[in-house]
C-alpha cells in the first residue's frame, strides 16, 4: 500500500515510539496521526499530534491503518481497574474511533500469553483485548506478542525496572538455551514487524516473539 495515513496511539511508550519511527522510514506513509494526552515535540511534517482523552474521543481524521500500544503495569497504574482502563478501554476506543474514520487495517501491541480465559488477571485483559478487536472486523489484524521487551527506557523518562533489567540480563546471557518465543526482544523489532505486516496481511495475524526478532533489520 503507498500513500497510507496512520493513526498511533501509544507513541510515547517503548514499543510506539519505535512504531512511529519505523513509520517515518515507510516512504509509503504520507501522514501520520499521533494520539496523545499531552503535547509531544515534532520535527516530522508528516506528523501531527493530537491532545485527546481517551475516554471521550473526538472524531478522528481518515486514516487506512491503526496501531495499538497504549499500555501500563498494574503497579504503575494503582488497581486492576485503572490498568484495565488503559490496556483495554483506551485501546478499544481508540480502534472503534479509528474504524469510523475509515481505518481497515490495524496493529496492536498485546504480550506473551495472552489469553482471555486465563486465571492471570494481565494475561487475561490482554487476551480479551485481542478477541474484541478481533470481532470489529478489520480486514486486517495483526496482533504482536513480545515476551519481555528490550529498550531504552530512561530515554521515554521512564524509570528502570530493576526486576525487569536482572531479567533482561539473565536472559542475555542464557540467550542459546531459550526458545525463541521466550526470549527478549527488542522494541524496534516489535514495531519492525508490525510496520511491515500491518499493510500486507489479511484477517487476523498473531506473531509470537520468536517470529519478531530481526524485524527492524529485515
Amino acid at each position: 500500500m503507498t500513500s497510507r495515513t496512520v493513526l498511533l496511539a501509544g507513541a510515547t511508550g517503548l514499543v510506539g515510539r519505535e512504531i512511529l519511527a519505523a513509520l517515518l522510514r515507510d516512504p509509503g506513509v504520507r501522514a501520520v496521526h499521533v494520539l496523545a494526552r499531552r503535547a509531544l515535540p515534532q520535527t516530522d511534517p508528516r506528523v501531527t499530534v493530537h491532545q485527546v482523552d481517551f475516554a471521550t474521543l473526538p472524531a478522528l481524521p481518515a486514516a487506512d491503518e491503526v496501531y495499538l500500544a497504549l499500555g501500563t503495569t498494574i503497579k504503575v497504574a494503582g488497581s486492576q481497574p485503572a490498568f484495565r482502563a488503559v490496556d483495554f478501554d483506551a485501546n478499544l476506543t481508540v480502534a472503534r474511533a479509528a474504524q469510523a474514520a475509515g481505518a481497515r487495517r490495524a496493529g496492536l501491541v498485546s504480550a506473551m500469553g495472552a489469553d482471555a480465559r486465563s486465571s492471570i488477571f494481565y494475561s487475561r485483559v490482554k487476551g480479551e483485548l485481542e478477541d474484541t478487536l478481533a470481532q470489529l472486523g478489520f480486514d486486517a489484524l495483526v496482533i504482536a506478542r513480545p515476551s519481555m521487551l528490550a529498550g531504552n527506557r530512561t530515554a521515554l523518562g521512564q524509570p528502570e525496572r530493576g526486576g525487569e533489567k536482572l531479567a533482561l540480563r539473565i536472559s542475555t546471557a542464557l540467550r542459546p538455551l531459550i526458545p525463541a518465543n521466550y526470549r527478549s526482544v527488542q522494541a524496534e523489532d516489535v514495531a519492525g514487524a508490525l510496520v511491515r505486516e500491518v499493510p500486507r496481511a489479511s484477517g487476523r495475524q498473531v506473531m509470537l516473539s520468536g517470529e519478531l526478532q530481526g524485524a527492524a533489520r529485515r
